[in-house]
């Protein structure tokens, strides 16, 4: 069975459990007809996945990656802030009619600061110093920026990322404020393993461990059944993660430089309601 399953069906199964209904609170949420969208939650969910052992996707249903790689690439290599550049519409819901999501995601990570080596944005901070600094202690990146909050259509989800180099192992720590575990879950973890790989290859390092740190983790009302059917499907090993190992420039990776080969999954059979 993939590792990706079994984490993911022991978060669901012990939200289920032991977690902490919000049906007495006065939530933000609603669903697209107006009812609040309220959860079932854990606080403090730590996952950790040994990208040198297999890559966590998960087979109990299947996780979109190639839309889920191109919405990385649009944070992180676009450092955009508009749908049109995007080839999803899953910001959709909060984009203005410009197709602009405001001072969020993309955005932050493309803002200049002055550095003593110079001007760098996030990302190509990251770069610099995983090729020049491998030892620091500093490597990391954060788009909650509370003076630019009041400026975005959805404060940030998933909003801190750090990289530690240990030898020649990149190791990270994805922190995420929130999470939709049933809909959001393996998506964001697919995508920062991938972000850890193309950071690890472009610096000459080699993978290690993604650390997931999710503050909430929830389980939406209308989406229990469907969680409970998860939980008890089939699961397959993990397919083996492919990626194109002639790209050594972090802004020339196209989505079509990934692949997983023998991705066995199980349909999931039905459209999950996403809450805005």
């Amino acid at each position: 069975m993939s590792y990706a399953d079994r984490v993911l069906a022991e978060n669901l199964s012990d939200i289920l459990t032991t977690g902490y209904w919000d049906t007495d609170l006065d939530v933000r949420p609603r669903w697209a007809d107006g009812t609040p969208a309220h959860t079932v939650k854990k606080f403090c969910i730590v996952n950790r996945y040994d990208l040198t052992k297999e890559f966590p996707i998960i087979t109990v249903r299947k996780t979109n990656y190639r839309a889920a790689i191109d919405e990385i690439l649009w944070i992180w290599q676009k450092k955009s802030n508009n749908i049109h550049d995007l080839n999803s519409h899953i910001w959709d819901s909060w984009a203005d009619e410009n197709g602009s999501i405001g001072k969020a995601y993309g955005y932050q990570l493309g803002v200049k600061h002055r550095y003593k080596e110079g001007e760098f944005d996030q990302v190509d901070r990251v770069l610099y110093d995983l090729k020049h600094n491998p030892a620091s202690r500093r490597i990391l990146t954060n788009i909650y920026t509370h003076a630019d909050l009041a400026e975005m259509a959805l404060y940030p989800c998933a909003y801190s990322f750090t990289l530690n180099v240990s030898g020649k192992k990149l190791n990270a720590i994805l922190n995420q404020r929130s999470q939709d575990m049933a809909v959001a879950n393996n998506w964001n973890v697919v995508q920062y393993a991938v972000l850890q790989h193309m950071f690890a290859q472009v610096s000459g390092l080699e993978v290690g461990e993604l650390v997931h740190v999710i503050a909430d983790a929830h389980i939406y009302d209308r989406h229990v059944e469907a969680v409970k059917d998860l939980i008890g499907r089939p699961q397959y090993d993990a397919p083996k993660f492919v990626m194109n190992r002639d790209v050594k420039n972090f802004y020339d990776f196209t989505v079509d430089d990934f692949d997983f080969e023998n991705y066995r999954y199980t349909p999931l059979g039905q459209k999950l309601e996403v809450a805005i």
